[in-house]
């Protein structure tokens, strides 16, 4: 006798295709299929992570919270980073559609969570295009002022009319080309991704090699892996939402299931390569960089307030000199282009899934007859990603950094909540197997509770108006304000949407399941 699981078909009240895998109310969305393989599939998870931008902006912030322990939250933020991949991994094994985190967490725990925790999602990678355009547009211009030599065109950069014009043609061009599909978004991918990590590589060997040169040089010790040496438990969580930012995007290969060769497994196996290489890099370069120029607030120092915020175009010339430092400015905007282009693929494709579940506008639904894509989704992305950066530029520079840190808020968020879905649908099966009980239950559930530590903790910590900025409305941390304010604009648009789509919300598009298991011979 064995146990197998039985996965129940599509009812007769199902309206629409189901999607592989028979799952009630899964529908197809007309994307194309087998467009992308393992290899690619793991290139577009590393691109949206955006390796090196996100060393270049976050190493002197992470620095400054816990010091020399950089290396040690790398790792404790890889963590449930990693618990939740299986998470997604064994969700996507039952369910293979594009909507992810928002169809699963509808299958878990009803329609409004599942709508939360996709709005979450989208409104996370609003944030984030909005910040990878800026940077990209920064280092534009610094590049083209190495290039010609001229200090007034790197000060391009600071005139605002120039600076949102750039970053608004940036934002286009990457628009259109993940209009045009899977196929030319790989091309793409491949050579700005490859040309960020060789770049990334020769920057560690070169720090090594100077590691005691300059006045503020560290000598290596394992001490630095040890999270407990952190100064205090804020700092720690401080420096964790940092990390945890650091490794958020991984998520897009499973955005692509549905246009990715063996949809079920493939997407899974890629986000772990994804991760692995993502933690190597940033050990590799955490380490080096410690060691050529320490993690304190003076000088080359990595914790310096006056370059934590740019930490490679501060190190570009002391660590690979005039020549080669170009090419750490070609990859920090290659990084900040190639994971502007593939941001747009997780959010292009839940906004996708959730019109065709009927819990946003059905006008959404619309894909390109030619490209396979979700034509009208990518396009709305790309106009809220400018109409934001935008905004927010014009009223305030503070408003602007204060978003981002609101991000690592969203990240914990719908991460959370889809761990915790992993869990909860699952939860019929969990003893079934050793495995299915240490993927389906134990990793994502630990993930889960990390995250959610991480949320409470953060979301108390933003109250205070130090937090980011250092603005404040009405004595509450703007940060606070924005990220909740957020959240809060995500329920009402939800209860808009309720009205105009009852049957979404009554669960008879989605409905809430538990994998049954039937004993056969």
């Amino acid at each position: 006798m064995t146990q197998v699981e039985a996965r129940p078909q599509a009812g007769d009240t199902v309206r629409g295709a189901t999607a592989p895998g028979g799952t009630p109310g899964v529908r197809k969305k007309g994307l194309g299929g087998n467009s992308v393989g393992l290899f690619g599939n793991a290139i577009i998870g590393i691109s949206t992570v955006a390796p090196v931008y996100c060393l270049t902006s976050t190493l002197g912030s992470t620095a400054g919270e816990v010091g020399l322990q950089m290396p040690a939250v790398f790792l404790a933020g890889f963590l449930p980073m990693l618990l939740v991949a299986f998470a997604y991994r064994e969700l996507n094994r039952a369910m293979p559609d594009c909507g992810t985190s928002f169809t699963w967490t509808v299958k878990a725990f009803g329609p409004k969570i599942g709508w939360m925790c996709g709005w979450g999602l989208v409104i996370a990678t609003i944030i984030v295009l909005s910040n990878l355009a800026g940077v990209a547009t920064s280092y534009f211009w610094l590049l083209a002022g190495e290039i010609t030599g001229s200090e007034s065109i790197a000060a391009l950069d600071g005139n605002k009319a120039v600076h949102i014009l750039t970053c608004l043609a940036l934002i286009a061009t990457a628009t259109a080309i993940s209009y045009r599909g899977m196929t030319a978004t790989k091309g793409v991918q491949y050579a700005l991704v490859g040309l960020q990590l060789v770049v990334l590589a020769v920057f560690v060997a070169l720090a090594l090699s100077k590691a005691g040169s300059f006045e503020t040089s560290v000598d290596f010790s394992w001490s630095w892996m040890n999270p407990f040496a952190v100064q205090s438990f804020a700092a720690f969580t401080a420096g964790l939402s940092l990390s945890i930012f650091m490794y958020w995007g991984w998520d897009a290969c499973m955005a692509t299931n549905e246009e990715t060769t063996g949809s079920d497994k493939t997407p899974g196996r890629a986000a772990l390569i994804a991760m692995v290489v993502l933690v190597g890099s940033y050990l590799a370069t955490g380490i080096a960089a410690q060691m050529a120029v320490g993690s304190g607030d003076q000088g080359l120092g990595l914790a310096n307030p006056e370059t934590s915020d740019n930490v490679f175009a501060a190190l570009a010339g002391p660590v690979m000199g005039p020549v080669l430092g170009v090419f750490l400015f070609v990859a920090v905007l290659a990084s900040a282009a190639a994971s502007l282009q593939t941001t747009f693929i997780p959010v292009a494709r839940t906004v996708l899934a959730m019109s065709t579940y009927e819990a946003l506008p059905k006008s959404f639904t619309k894909v390109h007859p030619v490209f396979k894509t979700p034509g009208k989704a990518t396009v709305v992305a790309g106009v809220a990603t400018g109409a934001f950066y935008t905004v927010m530029t014009l009223v305030s520079e503070h408003v602007l950094v204060d978003t981002i840190y609101a991000l690592g808020l969203m990240i914990c968020f719908y991460y959370g909540i889809t761990a915790f879905a992993c869990v909860w649908y699952f939860r019929a099966e969990l003893f079934r197997s050793f495995r299915d009980f240490v993927f389906k239950g134990l990793m994502p559930a630990l993930g889960g509770v990390m995250l959610t530590a991480v949320f409470g903790k953060t979301l108390y910590d933003m109250w205070d108006p130090a937090y980011g900025s250092g603005s404040a409305v009405f004595g509450v941390g703007s940060v606070f304000v924005i990220a909740v304010g957020l959240l809060l604009l995500g329920a009402v648009i939800m209860l808009v949407m309720q009205r105009r789509s009852p049957a979404f919300f009554r669960g008879e598009i989605l409905t809430k399941e538990t994998p049954s298991l039937v004993v056969t011979d």
